[in-house]
This record gives structure tokens, C-alpha cells and sequence, in this order.
């Protein structure tokens, strides 16, 4: 374990989307104020990728790029989701990108299709809290 907190990207090669959440997730991270997260990205189109995806089971594949945080777990040896405090509350600055249960983003292609800085913020917010 090397953070307390792993944020899962989800995405594919050559998408643009999925290239912008990875640029704004590094820029993020990269401040002192983060130090407790780390990165790890999943392209969905290799075989790790598309299992650590579906063991996510919280994303929709329709939605990708997507986020996922989750956090060291000592007892599992492992990370796990982070539970969101209101699962499926309404959320001003995520709107429909928010996940339901989890900490989290997906793509809402019904708007703008795009996860925006302050969004991510307000995840790791939340996380950190």
C-alpha cells in the first residue's frame, strides 16, 4: 500500500474524454493537498483492465470514462469502494455523474459528457472527509 486512498479510471485508448479525466485527475494529484491519492488507471479494452471494471460492478459500461474511489483496507489487504454518506442523493455540483453507492464519477452523455474539475473535487472532498 503506498496511499490511503486509489482512484480507479476507467477508459479506453483514443478517447478524448477519457485522456481529459486523466490530464485533470494528474493535475489534481500532483498538489500537496491530494498526497493521500493515487491513480490507477484501467483501459477497459485490455483483460486487467476490463476486470478490475467489472469488479467495480457500480459503472455503467455506457458511461465510460469513469471513477471510482476507494481506500486501504488493512483487514482485506486490499482497496475497496468507498460507500458514499447519501447513496443516491441528489449531488448540485455532480448532477448524474455522481455514482449511486459509491464515490465516484460517470460520464453523463445526456449532458455535457464532460467530468469537470470541481466535480472531481467534490469527490475527493467527500472521501477525505
Amino acid at each position: 500500500m503506498s496511499a490511503k486512498y486509489q482512484i480507479r479510471v476507467f477508459g479506453k485508448e483514443g478517447c478524448d474524454k477519457c485522456h481529459t479525466l486523466n490530464q485533470r485527475l494528474d493535475k489534481l494529484l500532483a498538489k500537496d493537498s491530494f498526497a493521500d491519492f493515487e491513480k490507477r488507471y484501467c483501459d477497459v479494452e485490455s483483460v486487467d483492465g476490463l476486470v478490475a471494471f467489472a469488479e467495480a460492478e457500480c459503472i455503467n459500461p455506457s458511461r465510460i470514462p469513469a471513477m471510482l474511489v476507494t481506500a486501504w483496507d488493512a483487514e482485506a489487504d486490499e482497496y475497496v469502494p468507498v460507500q458514499t454518506a447519501q447513496p443516491g442523493a441528489k449531488d448540485s455540483v455532480c448532477k448524474k455523474s455522481k455514482l449511486y453507492q459509491y464515490l465516484g464519477l460517470q460520464t453523463d452523455y445526456s449532458g455535457t459528457g464532460v467530468i469537470s474539475p470541481k466535480m472531481i473535487q467534490s469527490v475527493l472532498a467527500e472521501a477525505a472527509t
